[in-house]
C-alpha cells in the first residue's frame, strides 16, 4: 500500500528548474510522495495530462486530490501547510 500524501509526476531524471525545485522542496520538507517517471511508467504521462489538463512538468497531486503544475517552493510549503502535512 502507498502512503505518500504526495503523487509526484515527472522525468526520471530531472532536467528542469521547476522538477528540481518541486522535488527538493519536497525533500526538504520530509513529506513522503510517489515519484511517477512520465518517460518511463506506463500512464503516468496520461495521468498528469488528465489530472492537470496541461501538458507541463512537474505535476504535483496532494492526497486530497488538489495539484500544482510547475510551482514554486513558496507555493508548494503553503500548499502542504494547509494540508497539514508540515
Amino acid at each position: 500500500i502507498d502512503n505518500a500524501a504526495i503523487d509526484f509526476y515527472t522525468h526520471a531524471e530531472p532536467t528542469g528548474a521547476a522538477t528540481a525545485i518541486g522535488q527538493g522542496s519536497i525533500d526538504r520538507f520530509g513529506v513522503a510522495y510517489s515519484l511517477h517517471d512520465i518517460e518511463h511508467e506506463d500512464g503516468a504521462a496520461e495521468k498528469a495530462i488528465a489530472i492537470s489538463g496541461q501538458q507541463h512538468i512537474p505535476v504535483i497531486r496532494f492526497a486530497d486530490g488538489s495539484w500544482l503544475v510547475e510551482p514554486s517552493a513558496t507555493q508548494l510549503q503553503a500548499k502542504c501547510k494547509e494540508l497539514g502535512l508540515i
